[in-house]
């Protein structure tokens, strides 16, 4: 059974910095692209990031770049996101998505798995 483990998530100051990670088991990790998603409360879930399967082609949404970097290790089945300059507005559960395809990944905002989530708060 394919499984996304997030951690990382906590409390954290505004201007503050979290590194999340998501680990793959189950699923030939490098076959798969993979996405950041996160969910505020009463709001939908919003794409955040995404990286392809070898690493060469990375995408944002527009509220986080220059502040996010998303980074992948597949010999660890593992998947990053470094959050800097973090703001109260990023306050969310934060997902990852495991993806079979790119296009699907950043054009349709979808996954083929998820994980659980992980909680992300940003104070002022």
């Amino acid at each position: 059974q394919v499984q996304l483990v997030e951690s990382g998530g906590g409390l954290v100051q505004a201007g503050g910095s979290l590194t999340l990670s998501c680990a793959a088991s189950e699923l030939t990790f490098s076959n798969y692209a993979m996405g950041w998603f996160r969910q505020a409360p009463g709001k939908e879930r919003d794409f955040v990031a995404g990286i392809n399967w070898n690493g060469q082609n990375t995408g944002y949404a527009d509220s986080v770049k220059g502040r996010f970097t998303v980074s992948r290790d597949n010999a660890k089945n593992t998947v990053y996101l470094q959050m800097n300059s973090l703001k109260p507005d990023d306050t969310a559960v934060y997902y990852c998505g495991a993806s079979s395809s790119w296009g699907f990944l950043m054009n349709s905002q979808g996954a083929d798995y998820w994980g659980q989530g992980t909680q992300v708060t940003v104070s002022s």
